[in-house]
């Protein structure tokens, strides 16, 4: 990797954890106003619809006769699955425990990756995701009180989301390099936007969405930026990387959503967050780290 390519990687990532991090929050302000699955829908098919007006411009044309099984997978488990889950984790859980529960994703990417796609799985990498997970689970133990952490209902949505991502994540590296970055968000976006969108108003009322400011804020935030644009930078650095490395850096999305509450929501900042980051950093270090006689990455899952 060139020099540009490696800073480029550098902002992407920068981008993404603040993106993602910011993201739990506005969600959760969000809720406050809207049906979980009409929110998860709607923010999910605007997140769609702006990604295919870009993809029609520069996206190219898709080959549907060939790649529709792949865009379907991803629809399935990125956007109906994930996101579905994951807002009724949000709902039934406090944001700080429902991090700790969604971002077992890495772990899961490690696993799936050594099974799926032969990734090399080294004592190293288990104990680099084991310490990453135990920063998140640390960090957030600082951010909510032992009374509200969460129902097992929210717990199971939670472990459900974290394994459709790891899934999502998983497939597309196998089979998302011959898509269109663009039209890899646009279509699985829009197709999980309609089919969530069309769950809400069968289950809820549409006549429960409060139009405010503070509601129109959360959910164009949401929809543009934590999931248009930052599923953008994240399918990315997938596609250019090892799956389960990369997965590893998420670890640092529940530090920065803590980091955030306390510097713009006024929460408490826990001394048990210098503890958290430091897990954090030693175990994508871990994960990272290269072996010294080390073999390559089998090619098996190399299409």
């Amino acid at each position: 990797m060139s020099l540009s390519d490696r800073r480029f990687a550098v902002l992407a990532f920068v981008l993404l954890v603040v993106f993602w991090g910011s993201a739990f929050a506005v969600i959760k302000v969000g809720l406050g106003y809207s049906p979980p699955v009409l929110f998860a829908g709607t923010r999910t098919l605007l997140c769609g619809a702006v990604m295919t007006l870009a993809a029609f411009v520069w996206g190219g044309k898709p080959n549907l006769g060939r790649d529709w099984p792949v865009y379907l997978l991803l629809a399935a488990f990125n956007v109906v699955l994930f996101m579905g889950l994951q807002t009724f984790t949000i709902l039934y859980m406090p944001s700080g425990s429902a991090a700790v529960v969604i971002y077992l994703q890495p772990i899961l990417v490690g696993l799936l990756a050594f099974l799926m796609l032969g990734e090399p799985l080294s004592a190293a990498k288990v104990t680099g995701l084991a310490l990453g997970f135990s920063g998140v689970v640390v960090v957030s133990a600082g951010s909510v009180s032992e009374a509200s952490l969460g129902t097992p209902v929210g717990v199971a949505f939670g472990v459900g989301s974290a394994l459709s991502w790891a899934l999502g994540t998983v497939f597309f590296k196998r089979y998302g390099e011959r898509l269109s970055m663009l039209w890899a968000v646009a279509l699985p976006f829009s197709i999980g936007g309609i089919v969530l969108t069309s769950l809400g108003l069968a289950l809820e009322s549409f006549s429960e969405i409060t139009w405010n400011h503070t509601f129109l804020a959360s959910w164009l935030y949401s929809g543009l930026i934590g999931t248009a644009l930052a599923w953008m930078l994240w399918l990315g650095l997938v596609r250019a990387g090892e799956a389960s490395r990369v997965a590893a850096y998420v670890f640092f999305v529940p530090l920065v959503s803590v980091l955030l509450g306390a510097l713009f929501l006024d929460e408490a900042l826990s001394p048990l967050l210098l503890l958290g980051a430091a897990l954090v950093v030693t175990g994508i270090y871990l994960v990272n780290k290269q072996p010294v006689a080390g073999g390559q990455p089998s090619a098996k899952g190399k299409k």
